[in-house]
């Protein structure tokens, strides 16, 4: 499945920086790696509730904590998004026409 990884960085609930990168068959990681060295930071740790939020919502958030060196930001977050995908149609409103 190719896909992208849109990866923000907020401060005080703005956004302050963004990134679009490839995200090829879901691996998350090496997309963030890539994200990050644009970003110019250090890959934050991932721990096991950064797996299971990606499985759940495919959807990331570091904390300054997450990082090896202090950063400048409240949190990095990391979204899955696939351009190609269509919505299925919402059944609710295609009963009402």
């Amino acid at each position: 499945m190719a896909g992208k990884l849109w990866v923000r960085q907020i401060y005080h609930n703005k956004l302050a920086r963004d990134v679009v990168v490839p995200c090829e068959n879901l691996d998350w990681a090496e997309a963030l790696r890539l994200a990050c060295h644009q970003m110019d930071l250090s890959v934050p740790l991932f721990v096991p509730r950064h797996q299971r939020d990606w499985e759940d919502f495919r959807l990331l958030r570091f904390l300054p904590g997450d990082f090896m060196e202090a950063v400048r930001f409240d949190r990095l977050e990391a979204e899955f998004f696939d351009p190609e995908y269509k919505n299925p149609p919402d059944r609710m409103n295609a009963d009402r026409e």
